[in-house]
């Protein structure tokens, strides 16, 4: 149904926004017709895009959120109200935006042909307009400052962290990444930024202020209090604005209780811009949130324990290592695969001291790092654990629970999505 659009995929990463910019003037600017929120970070940002979105439909209000990569459909990028947009619908888009944009190709406008996120970015703004949407959450798909999304006139965003990743893009310094997501804030913007290292919060404290944007850091002021049971936090958050709680987070992992401040700020900065979303709104945004494939637990018949996390970079795995350490002494199976620009040495020096053997392997996309090279790359880095070779990941994961009754599988987004419908079906069944 959309080869035309995956074909794009073809045209790999292009940072840039002359091809977003002429694509939606061609369309009438559908990214102007609708209120947005736009969030950026290395990490944490489609968690909160989540929870932002969940208390904004909550309170009643007509809101879409705007998210990559998909799991398994596409159309699970593009949601409004509770429900992803239907197949009749994307369909509808995807072949009117990719049509104006052979258009502009043809005509000398696009010099080149647009990549795959560019034109996905487009038709969620396309799909937006069309549902009449009210406010949309768009997250930020790599950086900032040349993300398609970027063409957003975002009144209110985030920052929610700023940490090692697509170095090659971005640059070498926590300072220079720090800059490209900074690249979102607009004049006069409410933006609203995690806990940022002392580099990374002088590079984005000086584009604020460059541009008279109001900079709000989450945990200014406010109080949170809690413990983490079972993996997830029960919480209570007092902010100059209000109180929440005590109440018990959707999402597992004490990081998520970070991601939870930077959503209620988000919030109430929403609230303040004319938008009613009340306490109870709130709070349902962040208990109800689903985020499927961040410390997602499966429970399979018989007794085998799937975590699925997306873990993608050294602080992504910093922070499963460590949940797994707390909350999974056993030591689980690790099956992971990741991609070719990771780094390899940083996330499997994280994550070897938490699990007790490896399978590396695949997901099915050119990006992805061959499964036997990823085991000669962990082999180097010092495991001490058995490292075993499957390219197949449903295959990999088979083989990892004949070693134990816990098993994580992780590295990337592609690889979560390959194998979680397949184990929710068994669980179903159970």
């Amino acid at each position: 149904m959309f080869d035309r659009l995956y074909a794009l995929e073809t045209f790999g990463i292009k940072l840039g926004l002359e091809n977003i910019s002429a694509l939606c003037a061609a369309l009438g600017h559908p990214e102007r017709a609708f209120a947005s929120v736009h969030v950026a970070g290395t990490n944490g940002k489609g968690s909160v895009t989540a929870m932002v979105h969940a208390g904004l439909v909550a309170a009643g209000v007509r809101a879409a959120r705007f998210i990559s990569p998909h799991l398994v459909d596409l159309a699970e990028r593009f949601v409004i109200g509770g429900q992803q947009v239907g197949a009749a619908d994307l369909e509808r888009a995807v072949n009117d935006v990719l049509d104006c944009a052979d258009g502009l190709k043809a005509s000398g406008v696009l010099p080149v042909h647009p990549t795959f996120f560019e034109a996905t970015t487009a038709v969620a703004f396309e799909l937006f307009r069309r549902a009449h949407v009210d406010i949309a959450i768009v997250e930020v798909g790599l950086g900032g400052r040349f993300d398609s999304t970027n063409v957003v006139p975002a009144r209110i965003g985030a920052i929610t962290s700023v940490g090692l990743d697509h170095q090659d893009l971005l640059g070498d310094t926590l300072e220079a990444i720090a800059f490209e997501k900074a690249g979102i804030i607009k004049p006069g913007m409410t933006v609203v930024t995690g806990a940022l290292a002392g580099e990374a919060h002088t590079a984005v404290a000086a584009v604020a202020h460059d541009r008279e944007a109001l900079l709000v850091e989450a945990a200014s002021g406010t109080r949170v209090q809690g413990e983490l049971r079972a993996g997830r936090g029960v919480i209570s958050i007092e902010t100059p604005d209000g109180r929440y709680g005590p109440l018990t987070l959707a999402l597992r992992g004490e990081h998520q209780i970070h991601n939870a401040l930077v959503a209620v700020r988000l919030l109430e900065a929403v609230h303040h811009a004319g938008v009613r979303v009340p306490p109870d709104a709130i709070e349902h945004g962040l208990t109800h949130v689903e985020w499927p494939g961040r410390l997602e637990l499966i429970d399979l018949p018989g007794g085998p324990h799937i975590l699925l996390d997306a873990a993608h970079n050294v602080d992504g795995a910093a922070a499963l290592a460590g949940y797994l350490e707390r909350w999974h002494p056993e030591r689980p199976t690790l099956v992971i695969g990741v991609m070719r620009d990771k780094d390899v040495p940083g996330i499997v020096g994280a994550l070897l001291p938490a699990v007790s053997s490896v399978v590396a392997t695949a997901a099915d996309t050119p990006r992805a790092l061959p499964a036997r090279e990823l085991a000669a790359r962990i082999a180097a880095a010092g495991a001490d654990v058995p490292v075993r070779v499957q390219p197949d990941p449903v295959a990999a994961v088979e083989e990892a629970m004949t070693a134990g009754r816990t098993v994580c599988v992780t590295g990337s987004m592609y690889l979560v999505g390959a194998v979680r419908d397949r184990l929710r079906r068994r669980a179903i069944l159970r």
